[in-house]
């Protein structure tokens, strides 16, 4: 069991501070707020949230848990959200519990703390929303189509490295993205299923810039606010392929500021920060 643990890491291990993180407290706080949803819930319903509406799973990874769920946010980066009951611990008619979250997989030390820990608060929001049976009774914003005042700046912000794909990238980006790649003499456009039956579209050219839709027919499971950030997570981790593999292009700084503290050190890369 010892070697099976050495493939997970804490978010404090990505961050690399050396001390504890803004990150590792959100995630705890995450945990202190939702863990009582949890607390005796019907394991049917929740596995039916978990792999139909999130295309994830539930089982174990060894941490003597009651159960993890695992779900992918790219390839080779899995996020491992593990809940552990404790019951009425101190005799006060309270049930404890919490969670602890995990990463694996090849590339999860690249994702900052600042994108995986966001990731994980706006999943448990809907499998929360999802458990009250609230879907439609708490109103949030659907307005999939109008791009918000931060959308607008991520988009300005990260278009030049786009410049730096070539038609070579094609297969590679795919594979890097889980996402379809498309490459025209007009520019670039790439559609990734975000979560079940919901997408995003990025597109590029020279003549208009960076662009970004969103689409499916569960669009409506989450609110645009929440679906713009897995869209930026989507352009965030483009760079990130894009930076790696154009080391010996002039690359703005925006690049580097994708990249974990981790990955920067093991890279002895001048780590940025946002």
């Amino acid at each position: 069991m010892p070697n099976e643990k050495k493939k997970f890491m804490t978010i404090g291990q990505i961050d690399a501070t050396g001390v504890r993180g803004p990150h590792e407290k959100e995630l705890e706080d995450i945990s202190k707020i939702k863990y009582s949803i949890f607390v005796g819930l019907d394991m049917e319903l929740l596995k039916k949230i978990v792999e139909t509406d999130l295309g994830a799973k539930i089982g174990n990874i060894g941490f003597s848990e009651d159960w993890t769920i695992t779900i992918e946010m790219f390839p080779e980066v899995n996020i491992h959200l593990s809940y552990s009951y404790f019951g009425d611990e101190f005799g006060d008619d309270v049930e404890e519990a919490e969670f602890k979250f995990y990463f694996s997989g090849e590339r999860a030390s690249w994702v900052p703390g600042e994108d995986s820990a966001t990731f994980i608060d706006l999943i448990m929001d809907f499998i929360e929303r999802r458990i009250k049976n609230v879907k439609n009774e708490i109103p949030f914003e659907k307005k999939y189509n109008k791009k918000t005042d931060l959308m607008k700046r991520v988009l300005i912000q990260r278009e030049e490295p786009f410049q730096l794909l070539k038609e070579e990238d094609k297969s590679m980006l795919a594979d890097f993205l889980g996402a379809r790649v498309w490459k025209s003499s007009e520019g670039w456009r790439i559609k990734r299923e975000l979560l079940p039956k919901i997408f995003t579209e990025i597109t590029w050219n020279n003549k208009n810039g960076l662009d970004i839709s969103f689409s499916g027919e569960k669009i409506e499971n989450f609110s645009s606010y929440h679906i713009e950030f897995l869209g930026i997570f989507t352009i965030n981790h483009i760079l990130r392929y894009i930076a790696v593999n154009n080391q010996n292009e002039k690359l703005t700084d925006i690049c580097h500021i994708m990249f974990s503290r981790l990955y920067t050190k093991e890279k002895n890369w001048d780590h940025r920060t946002r």
